[in-house]
This record gives structure tokens, C-alpha cells and sequence, in this order.
């Protein structure tokens, strides 16, 4: 075996043990991060904290972190990696208003039970998280009511209305009001989402479409 051979095995080896560690310290501040805002929350997670739980120096966080946008991605990311997400592009599937809207809540709210711990810190710190993450947030929310309310006849009064009803049930605050605060079951808190947006809709004033009534009596 060459001299140049063995030199140039031994750079590899040392670069790949160097991305491996770094890989290793990347993921322990990830994981520190996680922890903290799970127990005390994004408002009070600091970058002292963080390296402290991690076992590193602050410089080390920044290195491989150096913005909190960065750093709140890859936790929200490692985090959502670890539960089973909302699918509303199964939802999509569903034709009919009433069931569809049954099946997005039942997937939502059984998301938030299982995170609730989890949300509950990262909506009570919401102001506290980068205006991306905000607005990547209440995009996730938005989408998820667009996708339901798209099961509904098309109305020519009453729509704003609608929406609205569906982006509350859709809502975490909504979900950990009825499920936390006054403690019903997914399910009751589910029947009494889709009765109010059912009624709501009835409510209202419908275009001319064959399939309305089959949707709405």
C-alpha cells in the first residue's frame, strides 16, 4: 500500500469522524432545545440553557445555529418528525361537507391530545417565536380550513361566516379549550364543532348546484 494511498484514507477517516461529530453536537442541541421548549417554553428558552442541557458553549450553539429562526426550524422539524401529522391531503379525498369535516377534526384533535404538552408552550409563547415561524403556523391552520371548507357548496352570502366557524374548530385553542378546560372527549368536542358549522352553513345562502341539498338538507 502506497504512502499517498494511506494519507489519503486517513484524511477521509478524520473527515468523516469530523461530519459524524458534527452531526452528534448539532443533534444534542436540537434535542436540548426540544426539551425546554416542551417544559418551560420558547419564551424561556435561552441560548445559555440550551448549551448548558446540550453539554456545549454558547459559541457552539451559534456555529451550528446562528439566527433563532434556524434553530426553532430544526426543532419544530426534529419534534414533528416524532408524531404522527395531520393529513389533510387525505381529507381532500373525502366528497361529502359533514364527513369530511369529521374526518379533519378526528385527525387534528387527536394530534393536539398527543402534543398537547408540546403546543400548548409553543401557542401560550407564540409572540416569542420568528415572524416566519408565526406565519408558517397560521399557514398550517389556514390550509387545514381551506381544505375542509372546499367540501361545501358554493354560497353567495354567509361564506365569510362559514369560514370563520371552520378556521375556530380547526384552531388548537379551540381543541384545548373544549378537551383541556371543560374536559370533553375528542369525540364530543368533534359532534359539537361539526354542529356548529353544519348550522352555519344551513344558514346560509346557497348557488344553484344539483348536489347542494345532498350535502345540506
Amino acid at each position: 500500500m502506497s504512502s499517498d494511498y494511506r494519507d489519503e484514507s486517513q484524511r477521509s477517516y478524520r473527515m468523516h469522524r469530523r461530519s459524524e461529530n458534527i452531526d452528534d453536537t448539532r443533534l444534542k442541541i436540537v434535542e436540548a432545545t426540544v426539551e425546554l421548549h416542551g417544559t418551560v417554553g420558547p419564551a424561556a428558552t435561552t441560548v445559555m440553557g440550551i448549551a448548558d442541557r446540550a453539554g456545549v458553549t454558547r459559541a457552539t450553539v451559534y456555529r451550528h445555529f446562528p439566527d433563532d429562526l434556524s434553530l426553532v426550524n430544526a426543532c419544530s422539524m426534529h419534534w414533528l418528525s416524532q408524531q404522527v401529522r395531520p393529513r389533510p391531503d387525505a381529507w381532500a379525498k373525502i366528497a361529502g361537507a359533514e364527513d369530511r369535516l369529521r374526518a379533519g377534526l378526528a385527525d387534528l384533535y387527536r394530534f393536539y391530545r398527543k402534543g398537547e404538552s408540546m403546543l400548548t408552550l409553543i401557542y401560550r409563547d407564540f409572540a416569542y417565536l420568528p415572524a416566519e415561524h408565526q406565519v408558517e403556523l397560521q399557514d398550517r391552520d389556514d390550509h387545514c380550513r381551506d381544505v375542509l371548507l372546499a367540501s361545501f357548496p358554493k354560497r353567495t352570502k354567509g361564506e365569510h361566516r362559514l369560514r370563520a366557524v371552520v378556521g375556530h374548530a380547526v384552531s388548537f385553542g379551540t381543541w384545548r379549550s373544549l378537551c383541556i378546560n371543560n374536559q370533553l372527549s375528542n369525540e364530543a368536542a368533534i359532534d359539537a364543532m361539526v354542529d356548529l358549522s353544519m348550522n352555519t352553513a344551513r344558514q346560509g345562502k346557497f348557488a344553484k348546484s344539483p348536489t347542494s341539498r345532498e350535502y345540506l338538507p
